[in-house]
């Protein structure tokens, strides 16, 4: 496959595995005119999931693997793990070529497993997205297989762009990118609790307290992307001698807030490495 970005409508993508991520960038591909809705073939096992994708967006949809395969040019996998073996099995014998660019969104799946059990000189890339992807806010990890040229790397951001920001990385940093990125919104999400929570415990309504908390993230986030100053100096400006924030600063630091965090991301990169080696593709 010889493509490049200017050409990415001109090829047809086939997606196998219509999940959330999976219908996700679909939906963010036609709505955000990168590619037309009959440039598109879904497949999953679920048929309520096909056919709610065909009458939101307008897809083609299909049971059939094989026959998605052949009609596209780019195969996006974005199945669970332990189901890649299977599908590889299905459409790489006769199926998959040099012509083709397989993506793959699989967790613990990695590029050498992926090209050992795929056609000799079959581009590859390998993407990390995390689930705000799904509101046009994610992250998209990026990073090319052995055979994946300039022009397959940019038509992979041209795929995930409507999702969020990408970001060109090295594999070997996949297993800390899926702890800190792929994990993160679920550390977020529990802060964001515990903060309504504290602010329930010190006498305020439960949505009051949730809608603050959240927009207190929301907010500061926002301002460490748009100001780029160090987050410690951020951190300065809300931290007045003697003041409230620096008492509450103090109760975190004490209790290992930071070290807390950092145990709890070096566990999922242990995890994400176990899961890598358990699902190796034969």
């Amino acid at each position: 496959m010889s493509v490049s970005l200017s050409e990415v409508r001109g090829n047809r993508l086939a997606v196998i595995g219509s999940g959330a991520m999976g219908g996700g960038l679909m939906r963010a591909l036609v709505n955000h005119g990168v590619l037309d809705a009959s440039q598109i073939v879904a497949t999953d096992i679920d048929e309520i999931k096909l056919r709610q994708l065909k009458e939101e967006i307008g897809v083609e949809v299909s049971r059939s693997n094989v026959s998605a395969v052949k009609s596209c040019d780019i195969v996006l996998l974005a199945v669970k793990p332990q189901v890649v073996p299977l599908v590889l099995a299905e459409i790489s014998p006769n199926l998959l070529s040099e012509r083709h660019l397989l993506i793959s969104i699989v967790a613990g799946i990695t590029i050498s497993q992926l090209e050992r059990s795929t056609p000799p000189h079959l581009p590859v890339v390998r993407v990390m997205p995390n689930t705000p992807c799904l509101v046009g806010a994610g992250v998209c990890a990026i990073a090319l297989g052995t055979h994946a040229t300039e022009a397959h790397r940019q038509v992979a951001h041209a795929l995930f762009r409507p999702m969020g920001i990408t970001i060109d990385v090295q594999e070997e940093w996949m297993d800390a990118i899926t702890a800190v990125s792929g994990s993160g919104p679920a550390y977020v999400f529990t802060f964001i609790e515990a903060l309504s929570d504290a602010g329930v415990n010190v006498g305020l309504p439960r949505n009051i307290a949730t809608h603050i908390a959240i927009q207190t993230v929301l907010g500061a986030a926002t301002m460490a992307a748009k100001m780029q100053r160090h987050l410690a100096e951020l951190r300065e400006m809300v931290t007045s001698p003697g003041g409230t924030t620096i008492a509450a600063l103090h109760v975190l630091e004490r209790n290992g807030f930071r070290g807390i965090v950092m145990d709890a991301v070096l566990a999922a990169v242990e995890r994400a490495r176990t899961i890598s080696k358990a699902a190796e593709v034969e």
